[in-house]
Order: C-alpha cells, then structure tokens, then sequence
C-alpha cells in the first residue's frame, strides 16, 4: 500500500466505522483496517444497539434499511436464586410511538456489514482480511502509520485510530494500552436460540417487532461476580452470561457449564423450549470503570470504545460509548487535519468531548460499582436464596400467620448475614451509584 491518507483506522466495530462515517462525510481520505474477512465476521450474536447514539452519526438510519431485529418496549430485570426468582417489567407505548428505536436488537454480523456499508457510501475504504501487525513512527516517535500484514503493507496516514477492541493485541504490543488485568474484564459465552416469530411474540406479550430485553442477576453466576441476559430477535433469542475473570479463576468455573445451568433454570426454560442452537460464542467484557481508562491519545492516534476500556458495567452499555467515542475522535481530527496538528496537545479536543459528555459522566458515576460487587459475594448468593424462600413462605397458604412467618423470615436472613454486614451493603452500594 503505497497511498497516503488521512486517517487510518484499526477495526471496523461500531467505533472504527462511526469515525470513518464522520470522517468521510467532510472529505476526509480514510482507510478502515479489518483483521475478519469482512465487518461482522468475527460477530456472530446479536446485541443491543442505541438509536441516539446511531442518528447523531446517521440520522437516517431506520430509513436507510438498517438491519433492525426487534424494536424494545420492555425491560425486565430478574433476581434468581437456584430454583425461582423476583422480577421487575417496565413496559411504555412511549417506546413503540415517538421513542421508537430508543433500544433495539441487531445481528452483529448484519449489523456491521451494513453500516461499514454505508462509510463506503460516504467515501470511506474498508479493507477486510488485513492484520494490523504494528504501527509506524518518525524520528520523534510520532505515529505516522500503520504496518499490516499484506505484500507492501506499510501504510502511510497522518493521523491512527485504534478501535479494534479490548483484546486488542496492538494495544498491549504498542503499549498504549496495559494488558487488562484478570478483575477488569469478564469473560461471557453468547448462544442463540432459533424460535418462530409467532413463540417470540407469545411467549415475551409483544406484537410484531417489538421486544424485550432481561437482565439477570443472582445464583445464576454460581457465587460469582457476573450477569445474565436474554435479547429478544425476530427469529431467535440471544442468551449471554458471564462473570469476573478473577473469579473464574478463583471458582474454578467453565463458562459453558455456567451457560447450560442457565438454560435450565425454570424461568429460562420455558422461554427456550423447543427452540435449536444455531450460534455459540465468546467474549470479553470491559469492567475496569473510569480508573481503568488508559491514555486516550498522544503525537498522531487516538483510541476509541472498547480499545479505550469505555464500558459500563452497571447499565451494560457498550455500543452507544463506542460510537459516541469515535464521533468524537472524528470531529477531533478533522479538526486537527484543518489545522495540520497531529500533536497530542492537538488533539485534546477529544479528551474534552469525552469529559462534556455522558460518556465520562457516567463512567465517574459508577467508578465503584465494580468493587462494590466484587467486594459482596452475598448478591450472588445468600441474599437472592433468602429472597426466594422468603417469596415461597409469604406466598404458601397452610395456616400459619403471615407475622409469624415474617418473624422466621428475619431471624433466618440476620443468620445468613449479620446486621451490620447487611447495613453496609446497602450503604455501600447507595455509594457506588449515587
């Protein structure tokens, strides 16, 4: 590759192909980098996606045939012990009428095929099948390029973008980036599960594309630090599930046994029967919160989404971070393009976006959040099997006194967990949210 361009960018998730989109728009000459053979190879599930987020950088999307799953209209939040669980349900018309595609499901695979699609449409190169080995620099150190794995791969830009997510092995090579340590990530397994639209929509109460979303905490993660979600689709469900690597590790705990507990559970179960296994994957999950952010940006790059560690834990919110990030890194450049510094102090205007933003707001909010879990174990396991049987004895009728039962209930929950250790998770956990 002889051609010099603007802006080269490492990886064609949301992040990479929301600057790329950005940048193409104002004439910007850009390169997008894919290590899979085409965007979404390396994607098999689905996910969740955010319209906001998406029309600021596309705000014709829906029109444009984006590849909608299913539109949602419910979110449901479960607390399971072994063999039952509480539940919450938030549903709105609101969300079927003027917030339509506030939260809706996609195919990563479709998903990002299109819209590196629509970069191309823009003016944008994307290049599949193509490892980015390196990175090149002058005689001060500056970044000033790429170097691949193709014949001649040595591509000159004036300006790096590493979005190629949070295993991203340039990262940790270029050392930009740490290697995330074992408490910062989860580790989670993705299956689908093909059923007809017709059981979907029977089994959720939805019409016709609409959707729920359900995350699940509890006994399911077996003691350990971790989440569980069920993503409605047209045709099928995405089921996920995951838990701290540190804890993994300590547990001694296959991730695959923990998806087929999962699948059994009775409030899981139903929801799945019948249906056939179609995809099954892996994942890593960024959990590290605001301290775990690595240096942005510095002399001629910048690093975006999941590469950046913008993840958050608490709302599992991944893909509007990504593609807000990478708008900003683009207006950021094209700022610098105008006025020819590729300095990192010229390029702070993305720090700034970043810090005027939701994005870093958040990510600060929650800092704590993360400890606060990893901190009690009791979330994942006395607590949710307490609930449960308190649920199953207020709710049997057998002629015992509902104060008598409340009594037993107590005095069993201040056995399984003291006063004050249940005084300091809640006060605990009021702090690493507020």
């Amino acid at each position: 590759m002889k051609e010099a361009f603007d802006v080269a960018i490492v990886g064609a998730g949301p992040a990479g192909i929301s600057a790329a989109c950005v940048l193409a728009k104002k004439g910007a000459k850009t390169i997008v980098l894919e290590r899979g053979e085409y965007p979404g190879a390396k994607n098999l599930s689905g996910g969740v996606l955010y319209g906001h987020d998406l029309a600021q950088i596309l705000p014709d999307f829906a029109a444009q045939n984006c590849p909608i799953e299913r539109n949602i209209i419910d979110s449901r939040l479960w607390f399971l012990s072994k063999d039952g669980g509480y539940g919450l349900s938030y549903r709105d018309k609101i969300f079927i009428q003027e917030r339509e595609h506030n939260v809706f499901t996609v195919g990563r695979a479709k998903f990002d095929r299109w819209f590196a699609d629509q970069a191309k449409r823009l003016g944008a190169l994307v290049a599949g099948g193509t490892v980015v080995t390196d990175l090149l620099r002058d005689e001060q150190n500056r970044i000033v390029g790429v170097q691949t794995d193709r014949e001649d791969g040595d591509l000159r830009a004036k300006l790096v973008l590493l979005a190629d997510g949070i295993n991203s092995p340039l990262a940790a090579k270029t050392g930009f980036r740490p290697e995330p340590k074992p408490h910062q990530v989860a580790l989670a397994v993705k299956e689908v599960i093909e059923l007809s639209e017709g059981q979907i929509q029977e089994r959720f109460n939805v019409e016709p594309g609409s959707g729920v979303t359900i995350e699940i905490l509890g006994e399911v993660t077996k003691g350990m630090n971790g989440v569980a979600v069920i993503y409605t689709n047209r045709k099928s469900l995405s089921l996920c599930i995951g838990a701290n690597l540190s804890d993994l590790a300590k547990h001694k705990v296959k991730p695959y046994e923990m998806m087929e507990d999962f699948k059994e559970h009775p409030m899981v179960a139903s929801l799945i029967q019948g249906g056939k296994s179609t995809e099954y994957m892996a994942h890593w999950l960024s959990e590290g919160a605001f301290d775990a952010i690595p240096q942005l940006c510095g002399d001629g790059y910048l690093i975006v989404g999941d590469s950046g560690m913008l993840f958050n834990a608490l709302h599992r919110e991944g893909s509007n971070l990504a593609m807000t990030s990478g708008r900003f890194a683009a207006e950021t450049m094209l700022e610098a393009l105008e006025k020819g510094d590729f300095t990192r102090s010229g390029l702070q205007g993305y720090i700034s976006r970043l810090q005027n933003s939701y994005i870093f707001k958040d990510l600060k909010k929650y800092r704590r959040f993360g400890h606060f879990l990893q901190t009690h174990p009791e979330l994942f396991t006395s607590l949710p099997e307490w609930a449960s049987q308190a649920a199953k004895e207020i709710l049997t009728v057998n002629g015992v006194p509902k104060k008598e039962k409340q009594k037993i209930l107590w005095n069993e929950l201040r056995t399984k967990i003291p006063l004050t250790r249940l005084l300091k998770i809640l006060w605990e956990g009021w702090r690493s949210v507020r």
